[in-house]
C-alpha cells in the first residue's frame, strides 16, 4: 500500500543475498517511519518491518518524510509482535542504550555492522530491533535478542531520535566494505605535482627574485629559500597551479624587463 502517496520516489532495490532487516517496534510517528526509511536508503538497506505501529499502516506522512525512499515504505511488512517479526531470522540484534542485568554479547554499530556482513555472507537471516521513540525497547523484546547494539556517545546526552539510531548503524554497514579513501584531494582535471616539477618551478621563481634584487641579502638568502621551497613542498600542489605560477613567474619577470628595477633610494 501507498498510503494515498504520489507514484515516485528513488530506483531502489535490495541488494543482492541477504542484508539486515530493519526492524522499528512499535513506533509512533509516520515521520518518523519515513525519515528511517530515508537513513536506510542511505546506507544501502532496504527491508524494514513494522510492529504495532500506534497509529496504523500505511500512514500518507511517512511516504512525505521519506525523501525518495518509497519503494522501502512500498514492500514494508506489517507484524502484530517482535516474535512474528523475526521468526524468519536466524540472528537479532536490538539496539539498546543501558542494558542491565543480562548476560549477553554487546556490539558497537561499526562492530555490529561487520558481524552483519559476516553473518549475512554466509546466507543467514539478521534483524535489528529500533525501539519506540520515548521509551526504547522493552525487556521482552530485548529477550528476542542474541546479541545487543550500544553506540558510544557523549554519556551527558545520549538522545537519539529513530532515525538517527537508524541512520548510524546504516553509516557503519555501508562503509563497512565501502572503497572511497578516508583522506584525498579532489583534483578535478589536474593531479597532483611531481616533485620535479615543483623543483623547476622553484628553479626559475629564485632566478627571477634574484635578478629582481630580492635575495640579494647574502646572510638571508639560505633561509629564505628555504621558507619559499616549504610553502610549496609542504602540501600537494597540483600540476595546474604549477602552471599557473609559472605564468606568474614569468608575468613578473616580463614587467621587471619593461619597467627595470627601481633603485632603492627611490622616494
Amino acid at each position: 500500500m501507498t498510503g494515498g502517496r504520489d507514484e515516485g520516489g528513488a530506483d531502489l532495490a535490495p541488494p543482492p543475498g541477504e542484508s539486515p532487516i530493519i526492524v522499528l517496534v512499535r513506533p509512533q510517528l509516520g515521520e518518523n517511519i519515513g525519515t528511517a526509511a530515508r537513513a536506510m536508503a542511505n546506507g544501502g538497506l532496504f527491508h524494514m518491518r513494522i510492529v504495532a505501529p500506534r497509529d496504523g499502516w500505511p500512514q500518507p506522512y511517512a511516504w512525505r518524510a521519506a525523501s525518495g525512499a518509497d519503494k522501502i515504505l512500498d514492500h514494508a511488512t506489517i507484524h502484530p509482535t517482535v516474535a512474528d517479526a523475526v521468526a524468519d531470522c536466524h540472528r537479532v540484534f536490538a539496539t539498546c542504550p543501558r542494558p542491565r542485568h543480562i548476560v549477553i554479547p554487546v556490539r558497537t554499530a561499526r562492530a555490529a555492522a561487520e558481524d552483519l556482513r559476516e553473518i549475512n555472507g554466509r546466507g543467514l537471516r539478521t534483524a535489528v530491533l529500533f525501539g519506540p521513540e520515548r521509551a526504547g525497547l522493552e525487556n521482552d523484546d530485548m529477550a528476542r535478542a542474541d546479541t545487543l547494539v550500544r553506540y558510544p556517545l557523549n554519556p551527558a546526552h545520549m538522545s537519539l531520535n529513530l532515525a538517527q539510531a537508524v541512520m548510524i548503524l546504516a553509516y557503519e554497514w555501508w562503509t563497512a566494505v565501502e572503497t572511497t579513501p578516508p583522506r584525498y584531494l579532489m583534483t578535478n582535471e589536474t593531479a597532483v605535482a611531481t616533485k620535479g616539477e615543483i623543483d623547476g618551478l622553484m628553479g626559475r621563481l629564485i632566478s627571477e627574485l634574484d635578478a629582481s634584487g630580492f635575495l640579494d641579502n647574502t646572510a638571508k638568502r639560505p633561509g629564505m629559500v628555504r621558507n619559499l621551497s616549504h610553502w610549496f613542498q609542504r602540501g600537494e600542489v597540483t600540476v595546474q597551479e604549477v602552471r599557473t605560477l609559472h605564468g606568474v613567474v614569468s608575468e613578473l619577470s616580463k614587467g621587471r624587463m619593461r619597467r627595470g628595477r627601481i633603485p632603492d633610494d627611490a622616494s
